[in-house]
């Protein structure tokens, strides 16, 4: 057997302020660059990654892989015309060229470009334009992924991810695998798909809390008890387009019992729990204070997501406001100059710092003041003498839960002082979900009283079992850690934006 196999990965924040051009996905920075051909495989090979998975369960298959391309970009606002264009069509002139007997595709799932509100139903739509309706099309998602009538209709099979931090992303590309095994030898599955009335918040989706981690469980359950095959993807809700949320679909042996197991977790997903979803976040002042009271008699770090600044969410991690709360707390002062920030996107001052060299002190302007989906800014920079801690190149090997095998190419970078507070500027877009995102600056993470990660929940894979406390601050950014602040416009009136 022949494999034909390519990824597309793009979480779209349609309201964030920066778009994803050709270069975001060229330059590489949180996702392996892009690549085609065997060079795709090469990169994507040993890492934490759905293409990774199965290509490892392909061999065990004795199949032979027929590489395409791999593109993928940090989360932001719409893929670009230009850059999805390009995309798609050097997948479209590979499946051209090339002979095969199956398809696997590494899809995020919710993707938006300024051609197509869904980008992914429109690629497995040229897709099949190529290949017809027979030829067996098999994909992974991530578990935010925004499922649509269009990609389940296209689609053989899909499976998305089960885990939120995303450690399970290499076994969903083999449970792929052996999606397509059994689509090869027995095809005919029915599949079933229930929408969930309501948006998600993304701090809600942790499978490492409730009621996430008892949906997944049950899934698994029934799983196991019926011939089936199910999915919950919690979507991205920050996607203003008509099929945003949460999808839950499944494949069985015939209709009822593929609709029954669907609609038995859809009961518990927006019926039983839907109370469960909501999430209290606080003010970064407050965030702040608890923070250090709570370290003042703590053994361990005490963790602070600025989740409205996650990178990996559409935010450009380039906010103040955490940073101008733990000045005015004087949080250094108070916890022995244990408290270290990070990362903040400043490709400016990270090159200044690194052009001064470790031991330099120099005046920077710190961060950025972002528009928001209100038309408000964030804070503006803040403007200090900072002294030179360290600098790198930015090239990071990484070692954590997430994304062991894979390797960050930062640009320059630095650590600098800041009234005490140990601030880490990079020269490229990556949320803090390692513990390798201090190290490569010389902080080590477990020394420190008090760390504030621009990140949602993909850090907790790595920091959970080094913190003593984790607390959540909805400081002003780009991503609303509440769907209902935002002004939808798309989003059909039977779909609640809370739960």
């Amino acid at each position: 057997m022949k494999i034909f196999v390519a990824g597309f990965h793009h979480e779209t924040n349609t309201f964030a302020p920066s778009p994803a051009d050709w270069d975001a996905f060229t330059c590489g920075a949180g996702y392996p660059a892009y690549a085609r051909g065997s060079a795709m495989l090469q990169a994507m090979l040993p890492t934490n990654s759905g293409l990774g998975g199965f290509s490892h369960a392909a061999t065990d298959f004795g199949w032979t892989l027929v590489p395409s391309v791999w593109a993928g970009a940090m989360p932001s606002n719409r893929v670009t015309t230009d850059a999805f264009e390009r995309i798609c069509t050097e997948i479209i002139e590979d499946l051209q060229r090339s002979n095969f007997d199956a398809i696997y595709l590494d899809l995020h799932g919710a993707g938006v470009a300024e051609c197509a509100d869904d980008a992914e139903g429109e690629l497995l739509a040229r897709v099949r334009a190529v290949v017809g309706t027979q030829m067996p099309i098999v994909a992974s998602l991530d578990l935010h992924a925004n499922v649509t009538e269009r990609m389940l209709r296209l689609a053989t099979a899909m499976t998305a991810y089960r885990t939120y931090p995303h450690v399970d992303m290499r076994d969903t590309g083999v449970r792929a695998a052996q999606m397509l095994a059994r689509r090869l030898s027995a095809p005919a599955r029915a599949m079933h798909a229930e929408r969930v009335p309501f948006l998600l918040p993304l701090n809600a989706q942790c499978t490492l809390m409730q009621p996430a981690q008892s949906i997944i469980e049950l899934i698994a359950q029934l799983e196991a008890q019926h011939d089936v095959e199910l999915n919950f993807a919690m979507g991205f809700s920050a996607a203003d387009f008509a099929e945003c949320g949460p999808v839950l679909f499944g494949y069985g042996p015939d209709a009822a019992t593929a609709r029954d197991a669907v609609r038995r977790v859809h009961h518990e997903v927006a019926v039983a729990r839907r109370a469960d979803w909501k999430m209290a976040l606080l003010t970064p002042q407050a965030a702040v204070e608890s923070a250090i009271a709570l370290a003042l008699r703590a053994s361990a770090p005490v963790v602070i997501a600025d989740t409205q600044d996650n990178p990996g969410a559409g935010g450009d991690s380039n906010t103040t406001g955490l940073l101008r709360a733990l000045l005015a707390a004087d949080a250094a002062g108070r916890l022995a100059g244990q408290v270290a920030l990070g990362l903040l996107f400043d490709p400016d001052a990270a090159r200044a710092a690194c052009a001064a060299g470790v031991g330099a002190t120099l005046s920077l302007s710190l961060g950025r003041a972002v528009p928001t989906w209100d038309g408000t800014f964030t804070e503006p920079p803040v403007r200090a003498d900072v002294k030179v801690l360290a600098v790198s190149d930015g090239v990071v090997a990484m070692h954590g839960p997430m994304t062991a095998g894979a390797t960050m190419r930062l640009g320059a970078s630095a650590c600098v002082e800041v009234q005490g507070i140990r601030v880490l500027l990079s020269s490229a877009k990556a949320q803090m979900l390692d513990l390798d995102l201090y190290r490569y600056l010389g902080v080590e993470p477990t020394q420190m009283k008090l760390l504030v990660n621009k990140s949602s929940v993909h850090f907790r894979a790595a920091f959970a079992p080094i913190a003593s406390t984790i607390l959540v601050a909805k400081a002003p950014g780009p991503m609303a850690a509440d769907p209902g602040d935002l002004p939808w416009t798309k989003l059909p009136s039977n779909i609640a934006v809370r739960p």
